[in-house]
């Protein structure tokens, strides 16, 4: 049985995650508001992929029986000097969710709630995806520097980037 601590921890997972997927609109509006509409549709897509992910939590929590407490947060940054900026940012946010959720696991582990367990691997597979995948796009985005030329093939690939919540 899910003991307090390990809810309220649950809990706190659920709002990040929609914390993330608003941290990432600022991301896309900021790309937007730079015309790279392709920029902005990766974020947006991401956007996606977060609130799936806080809603796996809300689901997960009232399957055990326990309640799911929706919570406001403070406001994401808006601020951005660049694209790659935005990407590593993005980077270190994947990173805290990463750590927040090793967090989580820790504490189920401890409380030897074997549902949680299961239900946190999927996150922790996520999380290594989440992580690479920004990592090698910072890399490219290093990679061709002031190539506008490859800068708008990437554009153009994200444009095309979309979300499918996985079965």
């Amino acid at each position: 049985m899910i003991n307090d601590k390990l809810l309220t921890a649950l809990n706190d997972q659920m709002n990040y995650e929609f914390y993330s997927a608003h941290t990432y609109m600022a991301m896309a509006a900021y790309c937007s508001s730079e015309s790279l509409d392709g920029f902005a549709n990766f974020f947006l897509v991401q956007a996606e992929e977060e609130r799936f992910h806080a809603m796996k939590c809300y689901n997960f929590i009232n399957a055990v029986g326990k309640r799911a407490t929706v919570a406001g947060f403070e406001t994401p940054n808006n601020s951005f000097s660049s694209v790659l900026d935005v990407f590593e940012k993005a980077l270190l946010q994947e990173k805290e969710v990463t750590k927040r959720i090793y967090h989580l696991s820790d504490l189920a582990l401890d409380a030897r709630e074997h549902a949680t367990i299961n239900f946190l691997k999927w996150f922790i597979e996520e999380q290594v995806e989440e992580e690479d995948l920004f990592d090698g796009i910072i890399h490219k985005l290093k990679r061709i520097d002031d190539d506008s030329n490859a800068f708008y093939m990437i554009d153009e690939e994200f444009s095309k980037r979309s979300f499918t919540p996985p079965a």
